[in-house]
């Protein structure tokens, strides 16, 4: 017996009708690129023959829909374009609020999920409703909050790490001290410290956070300390929890390791209330091409805040990686453009930085910023807590 399945996508949805915008940078030929913008449209809703599909609320509605297509914006390299390098186009596209489950893990796949497997195509920015913002709480203190917790109305920010990889639980706890001493606002583990045996995770954090506090107590200071608490899904809440129950003053995720979701969940969970910093770790592939992948001010701008960080940490420009100023501009930007009821969140450029460029860097950032030095500090001589005391002096004469 054979069936048939008449008629079955000409169905009627109850949808409100609200939309979400994705813009993408295509590159090709500006028929190619029609032609990517059209597949993207399908691909990344209904993944199905479109012509099957020849009315009802499916083909109105759920299928992705352009809403406009336009010769791209030149992009700032390190690298000059090739000659007769395709050209490039924006296309901006526009999804169901409803296909997206109202779930951060459904509205990436939704933005760039089987899409991403292709070449030629980068996510630039989002443009997100307020009725699809509304179930996520977002950053719980955001810039306004961050700078209340450590009573600096103002100036820019000044955060160190303890490093390198290899230094005793005592020796990082002792350098925790100095850093706090020297009015560091924020102390954070090296990205590279998880749980290995010269410095185990629960006792490293319970000797820094007691450091810290010392010298808080002695300096009348508010010096936040910062563990990293990246690890398998199934001991990382436990980390965070015993963090905050020693005193640590925020936390740190890596979300290119342990998902953004997870990042969202450990920001809204009310035993923890710590602000979050994100790191960039196994997130650079996203932003190493022009043509493809995702865009800095999506990757380390929108998408973190979206999942509850209170700051994004990114190379600076002028440093060791290839970041350009208008990249780091772009992820600035991605921290504090209007997002409904999200709270902008600091940006938190690090490396590259020297006190003689001070002045560039608050000129490029303004002063809702957080500076990571770590190395330079070192640099400056023996004597830590005066290295620490001198950026501070130029931060606050800014």
């Amino acid at each position: 017996m054979t069936s048939t399945y008449s008629n079955g996508f000409n169905v009627s949805i109850d949808l409100s009708g609200e939309r979400f915008r994705v813009a993408y940078r295509l590159v090709g030929s500006k028929e190619e690129a029609q032609q990517k913008a059209r597949e993207i449209c399908v691909e990344q809703t209904i993944e199905f023959p479109d012509d099957l599909v020849t009315g009802g609320d499916i083909r109105e509605h759920i299928l992705g829909r352009i809403e406009s297509f336009q010769p791209a914006e030149p992009v700032e390299s390190p690298e000059p374009a090739e000659p007769g390098s395709a050209p490039a186009w924006e296309v901006v596209i526009s999804y169901a609020i409803e296909i997206t489950g109202f779930e951060l893990t459904q509205l990436v796949n939704v933005i760039f999920g089987n899409f991403s497997l292709k070449t030629g195509v980068r996510v630039e920015r989002l443009e997100l409703p307020e009725s699809l913002l509304k179930p996520f709480m977002g950053p719980r203190y955001g810039i306004k909050g961050l700078r209340e917790l450590l009573g600096v109305p103002e100036r820019p920010l000044l955060c160190s790490a303890l490093k390198p990889m290899g230094l005793s639980v005592k020796d990082l706890a002792d350098l925790a001290y100095l850093f706090a001493l020297g009015g560091v606002d924020m102390i954070k583990d090296d990205h590279g410290l998880a749980d290995q045996p010269f410095a185990p995770f629960y006792e490293r954090v319970e000797r820094c956070a007691e450091a810290v506090a010392k010298a808080n107590r002695e300096t009348n200071g508010r010096c936040l300390y910062i563990p990293h608490i990246t690890a398998p899904t199934d001991r990382i809440f436990a980390k965070a929890l015993f963090a905050r129950e020693k005193g640590a003053g925020g936390l740190m995720v890596a979300p290119g390791l342990v998902g953004l979701d997870t990042m969202r969940s450990l920001a809204d969970e009310p035993r923890i209330r710590l602000p979050i910093i994100s790191h960039p770790a196994f997130q650079g592939s996203f932003v190493t091409s022009r043509d493809s992948g995702v865009s800095h001010h999506v990757i380390f701008g929108q998408l973190p805040r979206l999942a509850g960080a209170d700051a994004t940490i990114y190379p600076n420009y002028g440093g060791r990686f290839s970041f350009t100023r208008a990249d780091c501009l772009s992820i600035v930007h991605g921290a504090t453009v209007s997002m409904g009821h999200l709270k902008p969140i600091f940006s938190a450029p690090g490396g590259g930085m020297s006190l003689e460029r001070i002045p560039e860097m608050i000129e490029t950032y303004g002063k809702d910023v957080i500076f990571l030095i770590g190395g330079a500090l070192h640099k400056m001589g023996p004597d830590l807590v005066e290295n620490c005391h001198r950026y501070i002096e130029i931060l606050c004469r800014q």
